[in-house]
């Protein structure tokens, strides 16, 4: 099994399960294909949105102009149990059948395990209705089956202070190629101390900003060399876009502090089955032809509220911060920083 990248191991893992059983699944049809791989990847892509809406603030007081901090930050995302199965029934898919005659079962997402293997198969059939074939394989495994029960970033960020209680972040995670594995990361934010303003702002050690942040995860698994299914160009494509919206409260005493937050996250991701697949055997086979082309794409959007929690410590020019953030899909985040 390919190497489990540490800043977006489930682009790897989820994928490499994915496109082992790729061709049975669209020799059971695209469009039973298209529904399984939405339940099977959208609590990973969920997961990546809510996971990459964290680490953006350990303070609600902004930089001063032209200073500015360096950060490492690192962010895991604890997986419920609610989002390592989804219900399969058959009712809703065309062909798709289980073994052992049940008709609806929970079964693993790409965080979850199938223990015992769950077998499945399709029966399909000529548009003659005179010749029956039928295609059996077992479901795809999911994150837990390797004990990766957590979903971890890691990247740079940066602030700096522009205006006069105004300051912009960035941050950043080189592009990856390993293995066939490509993955990125890359975010804007603005961030605005509300409480700069206020008339009584040197009176009390707390300071109140608001923030919006953007980040883009981009990962890419190139599988035609693998030769699973005949064709060119083989391709699962991922795209992920998180917004946040915060507003950020903290005290502002020299050396240790304390901030918190209510925030709403929203995104979008893209799961797209890219390039020229030739499959020998289900309804492909008795299509007048049994070659197509980027055969279909999952699109998932969600949005929620979420609370943060944390704590700062301040040594001069070096720092370190931590905090507990309340979500659909909770998360731990930790950060070292260095900065003027």
């Amino acid at each position: 099994m390919k190497n489990i990248m540490f800043t977006l191991c489930f682009v790897s893992i989820t994928s490499l399960s994915a496109q082992e059983n790729l061709e049975d699944l669209l020799a059971a049809g695209i469009e039973d294909a298209q529904r399984f791989t939405a339940g099977y990847i959208s609590p990973a892509t969920e997961g990546m949105i809510y996971n990459t809406s964290n680490g953006w603030i350990n303070s609600a007081e902004v930089k001063k102009p032209l200073k500015f901090e360096i950060s490492v930050i690192g962010n895991a995302t604890f997986v419920k149990d609610e989002h390592k199965t989804f219900t399969l029934n058959t009712a809703d898919y065309n062909n798709l059948k289980f073994r052992d005659g049940s008709t609806s079962k929970e079964v693993a997402t790409a965080f979850g395990e199938n223990d015992p293997d769950i077998l499945v198969f399709a029966e399909v059939q000529d548009f003659s209705g005179v010749f029956t074939e039928e295609v059996e394989f077992l479901l795809p495994q999911g994150l837990a089956s390797v004990n990766v029960n957590v979903l971890p970033t890691a990247f740079l960020q940066a602030r700096l202070g522009v205006l006069k209680a105004t300051e912009v972040k960035v941050r950043y995670f080189p592009k990856i190629d390993r293995e066939d594995v490509k993955t990125g990361l890359v975010g804007f934010g603005l961030q605005h101390e509300i409480s700069q303003w206020f008339p009584a702002e040197s009176a009390f050690p707390v300071a109140i900003s608001g923030f919006v942040g953007y980040t883009n995860v981009s990962g890419n698994y190139d599988f035609t060399d693998d030769e699973v299914i005949d064709g060119d160009n083989q391709q699962f494509d991922v795209s992920i876009n998180s917004w946040l919206f915060q507003l950020q409260g903290s005290t502002t005493m020299p050396v240790f502090n304390v901030y918190g937050g209510l925030g709403y996250v929203t995104g979008t991701s893209d799961f797209d089955v890219l390039g020229t697949y030739r499959v020998r055997a289900g309804v492909p086979f008795f299509e007048t032809t049994n070659e197509f082309t980027d055969p279909f794409s999952v699109t998932n959007k969600i949005s929620g509220i979420r609370a943060t929690l944390g704590a700062k410590l301040q040594l001069g020019f070096f720092g370190l911060h931590a905090d507990y953030n309340i979500a659909e899909y909770n998360n731990v985040s930790v950060g070292m920083h260095f900065g003027i």
